[in-house]
């Protein structure tokens, strides 16, 4: 490191004592934050009865549930072929371009008046968004060191429940007024914020940073060479791609993460897709009202993200709030499916989306202990990619089971199926000392 630049990180830190890995964590926050705006505006989309009839699909509950599936089907191929971009090119140039495919296809999905049309919307952000999450996890890892990385990723990861509980009574709102098309258009311009944010405010790694105080990146650096030492991953530079990627296809603890992850990701998705329209057609709640209770669950996983995050880290067993995770998931969603009333239905919501997120800064944590750090972004995008693959299944499975029967019962029961197979990926984690 010269001199000036020295003289220039010492004279920043004297004027502004605010760390860069705090900066870029709360870009990432927002960056996941306004995704899973983009995400979830179909669940909302799909209780409103005009964008049903125009595209033709009212009373089609698979048509419906092939919206959010189609989107995470593209999202979880994109995570299988892009997501390696992040280890060649760095996680600022990708997260820019996934931002701009957010951006182009709202603008189309506001502009389209075809049920084909909307799929080819939704895949185009399932183009973007599948190589966006991979990078949140690269910057991570090289930004903080391990004992900070639980928090890290439970700040970050606020993103995926304050998303959609800003999401319900803001859409609610927009397409009310203006109708659905609207949205679309608020959403696109609102993508220009994170876009911004990243470009001008992120760099890939501490000593890539302008800004960075000498303290600060001698404080990361060293955490992380204490990791690559501890775990004999301190690879070389002449090491085969292969041998990075043997490090966590190899590994089954990685392969118990991905268990619970697919599971996790089913069940989430299951229940983001067809909450609103749970709420309104079974359990008769009004349009206001919806908007408003759609909310509550999210809204709730804000305060137990921020809670699992603090927790994990003082816990040795990663796995531990993994296993609550899934449990209460499946009892959640049971009781939910068979309440007798609004209120009812609407609390034990709140509990199966709020347990559905304790366990995930544990998960992050563990992936980013057993996958070498040269392969984070393909393994944990290879998992992501799987993860949404059952997420893209999910939708349309629900909506099959509502067609069928003629209930959400079924749907629903589907979900907590799937939340204890993911427990018992968890408990021999646990078990595993993880």
């Amino acid at each position: 490191m010269d001199t000036e630049r020295v003289v220039v990180q010492q004279a920043t830190t004297a004027n502004s004592p605010i760390k860069q890995r705090v900066i870029l964590i709360l870009v990432l926050l927002v960056t996941l934050l306004i995704a899973y705006l983009d995400r979830v505006n179909i669940s909302v989309l799909v209780a409103d009865e005009t964008f049903l009839r125009e595209m033709g699909i009212k009373g089609d509950a698979v048509a419906i549930g092939s919206l959010m599936s189609m989107f995470l089907f593209t999202y979880a191929i994109t995570n299988a072929i892009l997501s390696p971009l992040g280890d060649l090119w760095g996680p600022r140039k990708v997260m820019a371009l996934a931002i701009v495919f957010w951006i182009v296809s709202c603008i189309y999905g506001g502009l389209v008046s075809s049920f084909a049309g909307m799929i080819a919307a939704r895949c185009i952000l399932g183009l973007g968004e599948g190589m966006h999450w991979p990078m949140q996890m690269k910057f991570v890892k090289n930004w903080f060191p391990p004992q900070e990385r639980a928090r890290a990723n439970s700040t970050w990861l606020i993103g995926l429940t304050a998303g959609p509980a800003l999401a319900m009574p803001f859409m609610v709102w927009i397409i009310g007024e203006w109708g659905w098309r609207v949205s679309f258009f608020a959403l696109a311009g609102i993508g220009v914020i994170p876009l911004f944010l990243i470009w001008f405010l992120t760099a890939d790694n501490p000593r890539e940073s302008k800004k960075i105080s000498t303290c600060e990146l001698e404080y990361i650096e060293a955490g992380l060479k204490s990791e690559a030492e501890s775990l004999k991953q301190q690879a070389s530079e002449s090491q085969s791609t292969w041998e990075n990627w043997k490090g966590f296809l190899f590994n089954f603890d990685y392969w118990l993460c991905v268990i619970f992850y697919v599971f996790s990701s089913s069940a989430w998705w299951g229940l983001a897709t067809w909450i609103p329209s749970y709420l309104k057609e079974a359990m008769g709640f009004t349009w206001s009202s919806m908007g408003f209770w759609a909310n509550a669950p999210y809204a709730a996983g804000i305060v137990a993200l921020i809670a699992a995050g603090y927790l994990t880290d003082k816990i040795e067993r990663k796995s531990t709030l993994g296993v609550l995770h899934m449990a209460g998931g499946a009892v959640g969603i049971y009781f939910a499916a068979h309440a007798s009333g609004q209120v009812e239905a609407a609390l034990y919501l709140v509990m199966a989306v709020s347990a559905l997120l304790i366990g995930l800064p544990g998960h992050w944590s563990i992936i980013q202990k057993v996958v070498p750090a040269k392969a984070l972004g393909a393994g944990s995008g290879f998992e992501s990619c799987l993860g949404s693959l059952g997420g893209a299944i999910t939708p349309v499975v629900v909506g099959y089971f509502i067609n069928a029967t003629g209930s959400y019962v079924g749907g629903l029961m589907c979900l907590v199926a799937f939340c204890s197979i993911g427990a018992v990926a968890m408990i021999m984690l646990w078990i595993r000392k993880v």
